[in-house]
């Protein structure tokens, strides 16, 4: 089985501060801003990956990651349908969370939290646990992936020009 996955990662701000409660004052939100701005800076860049599922068995793919707009969000698609699948992360310690909802629109969508691991400038490990009911019950570590760095580090550039 083969996976591929194109992973748009977005800078963090908004998305965290949309989550907190309470009002913020402009300090808070910049503080905010500028302590997570890079979380995702890690996965940028081309990767190959093997991954172990509970479902499909042993796989191997390849994942891009691009900075572009001002949150973190994660796309990517469903082979063979295009469905799209939307996410949000943040980090913890060491650590980067992220919920995900795959197969948004399918008769079988699923809800995932996802943990990325053992982090390093050409490596990570991560790991997905998985709920086909909404977040009532959850299968530990559905997916496994170790993924090694291919190539380097790269922006997306305007995908449209600047009106003026």
């Amino acid at each position: 089985m083969r996976h591929t996955l194109l992973v748009a990662m977005l800078a963090l701000a908004p998305a965290l501060s949309a989550q907190a409660t309470g009002q913020r004052t402009r300090e808070q939100i910049r503080a905010s801003y500028d302590a997570h701005q890079g979380d995702f800076d890690y996965l940028l860049g081309d990767w190959e990956f093997s991954s172990v599922s509970q479902e499909f068995g042993n796989g191997r793919g390849y994942w891009s990651a691009v900075r572009v707009l001002d949150q973190w969000e994660l796309v990517s698609t469903e082979g063979g349908t295009g469905l799209p699948n939307i996410g949000t992360g943040h980090r913890i310690g060491a650590e980067m969370h992220i919920e995900h909802k795959f197969g948004v629109t399918s008769p079988n969508p699923s809800l995932w939290r996802i943990r990325y691991y053992d982090i390093g400038p050409d490596r990570f490990s991560w790991t997905g646990d998985r709920s086909t009911d909404g977040g009532k019950t959850w299968t530990a570590k559905w997916l496994h992936i170790e993924a090694r760095r291919i190539g380097p580090a790269r922006r997306l550039g305007p995908l449209a020009p600047a009106k003026k």
